[in-house]
């Protein structure tokens, strides 16, 4: 450990010591206890999403990047479109004003024709930003929530939205942590890389020379997902949610409304899937179920961004696209008038 580690985490401590607040000691012993039971990252692979930074009052730049489109898209150009419908709307909805029009609908141009992962409008630069979405492993697999992780105030089991994205307005900050185990594990990212035969030779080179141009290691909100045990592996089931009680929820609806019709269950096994889930629900803060041979679990999903000199890391090379960017939304004027047969 550098004297850079040192200094941080002896900081850490002596603040936890002052603050005395017993909340936080829990925390931070749930927190070193899930490392000694769970002591390995596995890393489940690149996630994408869009930050802006705006302009100072002098035209400079302001340190702070804010995320706008949380960080859960597969691929690069899943956030480019996020950021496509983020300006469109912010023009149709948000001003008056034809020039500000003008300028939000060419930047929405831009990003239909080109796959570009930065764009300046209005004083504000938007950024496609990469990341990584890692967890925790041990003798029995991947991390499932802890105590102490927070839960929505409303636990209810009926379908409903699911509670807000913890990402969108979330300051990216490489030096924002305040736990001493997260700080611990921002530290020791900073020299991750790609590694093993697994990943293709331009993916690892990608990932080594990152950690000489983006050298820092910012931590997102933790999230929490489905995974599904199949051999020595987990493979996740859906998307990434705000909170457990947000995954249980919807562990819960695809097994009795999902799965079923995604996958024409007959009449036999639609009964036993919704019995699964009935017995899920009933258990409350249940974290695993089984049905059919096949064994779930709500696991607990860390995500980590890369910061160099100029900010957080943008998609690399090797980085993989299915489709080429598009028209999204109908054509229109800087009347904000909508154009369908455009």
């Amino acid at each position: 450990m550098d004297d850079d580690w040192r200094q941080r985490l002896d900081a850490m401590r002596r603040e936890l010591e002052l603050g005395g607040d017993p909340v936080a000691w829990v925390s931070e012993t749930d927190a070193a206890e899930a490392w000694l039971r769970y002591p390995s990252l596995a890393v489940r692979g690149a996630l994408f999403g869009v930050c802006v930074q705006q302009r100072d009052a002098g035209g400079g730049r302001e340190g702070a990047w804010r995320m706008v489109v949380p960080l859960q898209d597969g691929m690069p150009q899943g956030a480019r479109d996020s950021l496509n419908s983020l300006l469109w709307f912010r023009a149709k909805d948000d001003t008056d004003d034809p020039a500000v029009r003008r300028e939000l609908l060419a930047a929405v141009s831009l990003l239909e024709r080109e796959p570009v992962d930065e764009v300046e409008v209005l004083d504000e630069r938007y950024r496609v930003v990469r990341g990584d979405e890692l967890a925790r492993s041990g003798p029995d697999g991947l991390e499932p929530p802890r105590p102490t992780d927070v839960e929505p105030f409303d636990r209810s089991w009926e379908k409903r939205r699911a509670s807000d994205p913890p990402d969108v307005g979330f300051v990216l900050d490489p030096l924002r942590e305040t736990s001493v185990v997260s700080e611990a594990l921002r530290l020791s990212l900073r020299s991750f890389d790609y590694a093993g035969n697994r990943y293709p030779a331009d993916v690892r080179e990608d990932s080594r020379r990152a950690v000489t141009r983006h050298p820092d290691v910012a931590l997102l909100p933790t999230t929490f997902g489905i995974v599904e045990q199949r051999g020595a592996t987990w493979r996740p089931q859906g998307s990434l949610l705000p909170s457990p009680h947000d995954a249980r929820l919807f562990l819960y609806q695809s097994l009795i409304e999902l799965w079923p019709l995604m996958y024409k269950f007959d009449e036999v096994k639609r009964e036993r899937y919704a019995r699964a889930a009935e017995r899920f629900r009933a258990a409350g803060r249940a974290d695993e179920l089984e049905v059919d041979g096949r064994r779930f679990r709500i696991c607990r999903i860390e995500r980590m961004v890369r910061f160099g000199p100029d900010g957080p890391e943008p998609p690399r090379p090797s980085d993989i696209d299915e489709y080429e960017p598009m028209k999204m939304h109908p054509t229109m004027d800087e009347h904000g008038v909508v154009h369908f047969d455009a």
